[in-house]
């Protein structure tokens, strides 16, 4: 037994310091729980614990090579159970708060004197912290400035929406394997600027203040909002005394349409002096409990392997499984994350598995009964038949990649990102369109979009187009001719220069791309440009200088003529230049880019969230919670009708 703890604790160790250190699981969730289980079962029927026993320990790791702080008051874990009967002997007849468990990066802010001071994760066994409060600050929704000028602590959870890790980590040349780590990894960046526009979120759970008396957790909550930070989903419950009232609650909790990864669910004592007098172990306080979703195997049978190539040229592999229904789903694939994984699963034609889904939503292998290794990795990339080589990232994970630089895989990305409608607007050119040309050798370079007439008769005669279609495609084709610089700039996908950057550079050089360029050949510093840095300066160069992608765009000049603004003319002044402006509800004649691209036109700064710097707040219907954050702050608010008459005052 003793050596089987030792081994115990080897192993969840490692998989603490893969996760919280380097951001790298080694173990699915499935695993590490089991794993954690076990030990904990070992330890209540020996009453043995040994030292450097992870379940009596905040799971945590510092960085060397960030700054450290000591939290004012230690950050304790939460007990956890994913048992129903231990929710319902914690709760006691108690008021409780049920609240989500996000899955991200802990987070402690510190105020004083109404502004963020210091941001800290909860680091090593949370009472020292990594201090991050240069990446915190570009963080969407962190206030800076707050009207509170108590000193206080805020703790809350640093996180990406599901949305937004999908579209980050496709652009990943090391792709993470979920949401949790994608944002720890970018909090604890050293260079914050190479996390704009990756829309990291917090959203607050507890506030720490020794400068006030509160009673119960709902006033602390109450205080968070009047300050301006966005809190953590949560239902109030008055004295739940049954498994089937905790299973209803749970039931409306489900995780499959929330906007953000989550792991289970808290249950806090609203009373905070009841809750207090429960006391603390070295790992938990005994004021709430943590509840994590019951994973139910599902038997299933392995069928084989999907590669796809993506556009960094990492190989994408999806095992594929015989349909299984789960939770009223039918699954049939499971993303496999990288070459260590499958290794260690042993897989094989036609063996025996078990499926789950991770925290309720993502397909998952739970483990392979059969074990049979027979399964051969490709070793030809599925798009363009070039051979495959293993590369080892710093984090050990191990991926399959084709170094075929002209692999049409990577070219149809770029296209796309070119025609968007954000970008040079061609509509017409799907994905599944520009794959086909490419693969028929008719796009290799951006320009030869313009010269796709020449194919016209095997275009027309090709499935999904006809003469209508054909002269729809021309017609959009004609009209990006005259194309404004930031669409330019935009779509020849500079890495992290994008639409409102390139807005930037077109009014700085009127609209001449022949001015632009001429910059970049004397060595102009784009990082004393508004919202620039040395990360965008450096980006540009790089991308000037890359001969391959020069071939890509350096064609199309040949085919569009820039629309040049006379300086003097640049903009016309209007009530809205220079200010932030957040627009919520549905709009009559916007949407949601064709309002931001409006705002840019008027010279002004679109937000995605109220905060004290924010000037303006355009409502339409069914707005939200955002208005009443905009009164808080006293930004003025305005209809859609009231905005199009100022914009033409």
């Amino acid at each position: 037994m003793i050596n089987r703890m030792k081994e115990l604790i080897v192993l969840l160790n490692d998989a603490d310091e893969a996760y919280f250190k380097y951001d790298r699981p080694i173990m699915s969730d499935l695993e590490y729980d089991n794993l954690y289980a076990e030990l904990n079962k070992l330890e209540n029927e020996s009453g043995i614990i040994l030292s450097g026993s992870p379940l009596h320990k905040v799971a945590g790791m510092v960085l060397d090579r960030m700054q450290q702080a000591e939290h004012s008051v230690p950050m304790l874990s939460a007990q956890k159970t994913k048992a129903i009967d231990d929710i319902i002997n914690f709760i006691e007849h108690q008021t409780v708060l049920v609240s989500w468990k996000l899955d991200g990066l802990t987070l402690v802010l510190y105020y004083e004197g109404g502004c963020l001071k210091r941001a800290l994760t909860r680091g090593a066994e949370g009472r020292i912290g990594e201090d991050v409060t240069h990446c915190v600050r570009l963080m969407e929704n962190v206030p800076l400035e707050i009207p509170d000028n108590h000193s206080f602590a805020v703790r809350g959870e640093g996180i990406l929406s599901w949305v937004n890790f999908e579209k980050i980590n496709s652009t990943l040349e090391d792709p993470y394997t979920n949401q949790r780590n994608l944002a720890a990894g970018s909090i604890r960046r050293l260079d914050a600027e190479m996390n704009r526009g990756y829309h990291l979120e917090f959203f607050a759970f507890d506030l720490i203040d020794g400068n006030r008396d509160y009673t119960t957790k709902t006033e602390k909550i109450k205080i968070l909002k009047e300050n301006g930070f966005d809190v953590v989903c949560h239902t109030v419950v008055l004295d739940v005394f049954s498994n089937e009232q905790m299973a209803e609650i749970i039931k409306s909790m489900s995780p499959e349409k929330f906007p953000y990864p989550v792991d289970g669910l808290i249950v806090e004592y609203d009373n905070l002096a009841y809750g207090d007098a429960k006391g603390a172990t070295g790992h938990h306080r005994n004021n709430m409990i943590a509840l994590k979703w019951e994973d139910a195997l599902y038997d299933s049978e392995f069928l084989g392997l999907e590669a796809a190539t993506t556009r960094t040229g990492m190989i994408s592999l999806t095992g594929k499984f015989k349909d299984t229904v789960i939770d009223g789903t039918t699954v049939n694939r499971a993303y496999l994350h990288n070459l260590n994984i499958m290794e260690k699963f042993k897989l094989g034609m036609g063996d025996k598995v078990k499926l789950y889904k991770a925290n309720m939503i993502i397909p998952q292998l739970a483990e392979n009964i059969t074990q049979s290794g027979t399964l051969k990795l490709p070793e030809k990339c599925p798009c363009c038949g070039s051979k495959l080589i293993i590369r080892q990232m710093s984090s050990g994970s191990r991926y399959l990649y084709c170094v075929n630089d002209n692999c049409p895989a990577k070219l149809v990305n770029k296209f796309v990102h070119f025609c968007t409608k954000s970008r040079m607007n061609i509509v017409g050119l799907s994905e599944k369109t520009l794959e086909k040309f490419i693969r028929k050798g008719w796009l290799r370079t951006f320009g030869d979009i313009y010269e796709l007439g020449k194919y016209r008769d095997e275009i027309i005669r090709s499935e999904g187009f006809g003469e209508a279609s054909f002269a729809r495609l021309q017609e959009a084709i004609q009209k990006s001719r005259q194309c404004e610089l930031y669409r330019f700039i935009a779509g020849v996908g500079i890495p992290m220069v994008g639409r409102s950057a390139g807005r930037v550079l077109e009014n700085y050089f009127n609209g001449s791309f022949e001015k632009f360029e001429e910059a970049i050949k004397f060595g102009f510093d784009f990082s004393k440009l508004e919202d620039f840095g040395k990360i965008k300066d450096n980006n540009i160069y790089a991308w000037y200088q890359d001969k391959q992608e020069e071939q890509l765009w350096r064609p199309l000049l040949q085919h569009i003529t820039f629309k040049e603004k006379k300086e003097e003319h640049v903009m016309k002044d209007n009530v809205f230049m220079g200010k932030t402006i957040v627009a919520t509800g549905k709009l009559t004649n916007y949407t949601r880019e064709g309002i931001k691209e409006r705002l840019m036109d008027l010279g002004a700064k679109p937000g995605s969230s109220v905060s004290r710097k924010t000037d303006f707040l355009i409502v339409g219907e069914k707005p939200g919670s955002k208005v009443e954050k905009a009164g808080d702050y006293g930004v003025r608010i305005i209809d859609e009708a009231e905005f199009e008459r100022l914009a033409s005052a």
